[in-house]
């Protein structure tokens, strides 16, 4: 069983079908457990993990996150079959199904990654409403003071340029892992 106990949780979390997840073999690592015996405990349990609590990947997803994270193939002993995943509701529920006091704690570690996560997303949004108002006030200054453009006011249009370009939305991807929303 390898351990990820050195790795930051927040590294653990991937961003999957527009969820936050984590593998359920990093969990087993975590929750130090052999990852057969967490399913076993979820398996038994399956009620208490709706799908929007837990799901598998679909092959194309897993071979994406593989690559991504580099896993090894099942060729040099890896994983046989495609792995499930917890949301952030699946984990807590995780915490009674494994029934133990260590899961208790990592489920707290896990439940505070998962806050810090958010709180990053939050600044992020308002991070880009503040540009958007400010770009907003920008336009409105330049937009009604008719009168031949001095350096100041070409200063202002190079401002306005650069706050579009910050908060211009990227292409379409397909995210898989932490997100900082830095490039």
């Amino acid at each position: 069983m390898k351990k990820n106990k050195a790795i930051p949780i927040q590294h653990l979390i991937y961003k999957i079908r527009r969820q936050k997840v984590m593998l359920d073999s990093d969990l087993a690592s975590l929750y130090d457990v052999e990852l057969r015996a967490l399913n076993q405990a979820t398996k038994r349990n399956i009620g208490r993990f709706p799908s929007d609590f837990m799901f598998q990947l679909t092959q194309r997803e897993w071979n994406f996150l593989r690559s991504q994270i580099v896993i090894s193939k099942t060729i040099q002993g890896g994983r046989r079959y495609v792995p499930f995943v917890f949301t952030e509701q699946g984990i807590s529920m995780l915490s009674s199904v494994l029934n133990s006091e260590h899961a208790v704690e990592v489920n707290i570690n896990i439940m505070r990654a998962f806050v810090k996560l958010r709180h990053f997303v939050d600044t992020q949004i308002e991070k880009n409403e503040q540009i958007a108002e400010l770009r907003k006030l920008l336009m409105l200054h330049f937009e009604n003071n008719n009168y031949k453009f001095s350096e100041h006011d070409k200063a202002i249009g190079q401002i306005i340029n650069a706050l579009n370009n910050l908060i211009k939305k990227p292409k379409k991807t397909i995210t898989i892992g932490f997100n900082t929303g830095k490039s």
